[in-house]
């Protein structure tokens, strides 16, 4: 899954481009001058290490400095903008995800409360609000405008899948005079942003792009997890706990609930996790038989037999070799899913004819729903310390890289780094163990094989 094999990760690797030296004094300083304890100077010589485990550090045979880490993230005490004389822009892309505007507020507040920036533009719906025509009208951004917005979904800037020409968007930076560009969104808009620092590099133009990574899937490696992801499941979780209700509720009653997850089943496995009230949890990582004693089908009446009732939860991405391929790509260029969640269904409905027997389903696709949220309370407060970690690290003359939370450290990633993979479960790992465990279900639906002799 990976371009980078986290077991040979070496310090070229992680290394985060600059773009000069750090001279001006931070304004942090004096602004925390009559409390200097509170103010916390990272130390431009210290390194989070990379590895968790005694185990994986030994088994890399070096010595602590040589131990593979990760620059630490917070406020440095000499940046290489004058954030007087520093214009900023702000852009958000790819899907909605719970915390997009605390991520845009805590930046906004943090670079003209904090550190005095003099201008910060937000760019509307996307990269293709960087190109012409429709960068003709950028949002003039204020600690007064952004105040209120964390308290609904959705993104104040708008977005947009697909990608747009690099040069072009350097060459609206250039004419806006844009010193810093910071990218809310995914893989494909973080690989989209590496695009554009390779051009301003390219140009000899000192603009920093940094990345805050954005994924409900929670499918981009090398971090904690990623913003947004907590209320997610938390949401998706209500959907199950529904799902289980109305099935409880009616004769043979049986809950299919569809969640995002197109290549990871994260939110599918700690949505189940958290309401107890799945039977059965189907995710991309896993394959899924459904005919014969051992498959889906057989073993969901034995569920209905035993309880009465049974609620089936599938990840969008799951059991995507039992469907017709052929579906296209999205703006973004990703493969169209074909519906798993209603093939599901349908084969539920007939397999309980054959049997005759009576079947009561409710199908819940809660997905569109979930994205609209307004972050809760764990995500408000991790989307606001990203952006400021964000800002510190552009200031500073970070670029080409995204600020992400690693081993409960906040520490800056290069970006292709984070995109040379995808952040997936683990079939045999504890997060899978835990959702079999929970569910009672088996680690692995397996369909009946005809033999021909």
């Amino acid at each position: 899954m990976f371009t980078f094999n986290p077991a040979d990760l070496t310090a070229e690797q992680l290394a985060i481009r600059t773009l000069g030296e750090a001279r001006h004094r931070s304004p942090l300083s004096t602004a925390h001058v009559r409390r200097p304890s509170s103010l916390h100077w990272v130390d431009t010589e210290d390194r989070v290490l990379f590895d968790d485990s005694q185990m994986m550090a030994g088994a890399r045979g070096a010595t602590v400095s040589e131990l593979p880490s990760l620059e630490p993230g917070g406020p440095r005490s000499h940046l290489f903008f004058n954030p007087a004389e520093t214009n900023v822009a702000i852009v958000t892309c790819g899907g909605l995800c719970p915390g997009i505007n605390d991520v845009i507020r805590g930046l906004v507040i943090a670079l003209t409360e904090q550190y005095g920036v003099r201008s910060v533009l937000g760019f509307r719906n996307g990269f293709r609000g960087l190109v012409p025509p429709d960068c003709e009208n950028p949002i003039p951004l204020s600690a007064d405008g952004v105040r209120g917005i964390d308290r609904r979904g959705g993104s104040l800037l708008g977005t947009s899948r697909g990608a747009q020409d690099p040069g072009a968007i350097v060459d609206t930076l250039g004419t806006e005079e844009i010193d810093v560009l910071f990218v809310v969104g995914g893989d494909g808009s973080l690989r989209g942003a590496s695009a554009i620092a390779a051009v301003a590099r390219e140009r000899g133009l000192d603009i920093a792009v940094v990345g805050v990574p954005k994924t409900i899937d929670n499918d981009i490696p090398f971090i904690d997890y990623s913003f947004g992801f907590q209320t997610a499941f938390s949401h998706a979780a209500e959907a199950i706990r529904a799902a289980h209700v109305e099935a409880e509720s009616h004769h043979n009653g049986v809950g299919v609930v569809k969640l995002m997850g197109r290549h990871s089943g994260f939110i599918a496995c700690y949505a189940a996790l958290a309401c107890h009230e799945a039977d059965v949890v189907l995710i991309p990582e896993v394959p899924v038989g459904l005919e014969g004693p051992n498959g889906l089908l057989e073993y969901v009446h034995r569920r209905v037999d035993h309880q009465g009732h049974c609620v089936v939860v599938v990840a969008e991405g799951a059991g995507q070799d039992l469907l017709p391929r052929g579906q296209g790509t999205d703006a973004s260029g990703n493969a169209r899913l074909a519906d798993v969640g209603a093939l599901i269904r349908e084969r539920l409905i007939a397999s309980f004819a054959a049997y005759r027997r009576e079947l009561n389903l409710r199908y819940v696709d809660p997905g569109y729903a979930i994205r609209s949220v307004p972050a809760a309370g764990y995500d408000a407060v991790y989307c606001t310390r990203l952006a400021h970690a964000a800002v510190h690290a552009a200031l500073s003359g970070r670029t080409d890289m995204i600020v992400a939370g690693w081993h409960g450290r906040f520490v800056h990633l290069p970006i292709g780094l984070v995109t040379s993979g995808r952040n997936v479960v683990d079939p045999g790992g504890d997060l899978w163990l835990a959702v079999i465990e929970t569910t009672g279900q088996p680690p692995v639906f397996r369909a009946a094989v005809n033999l021909n002799f």
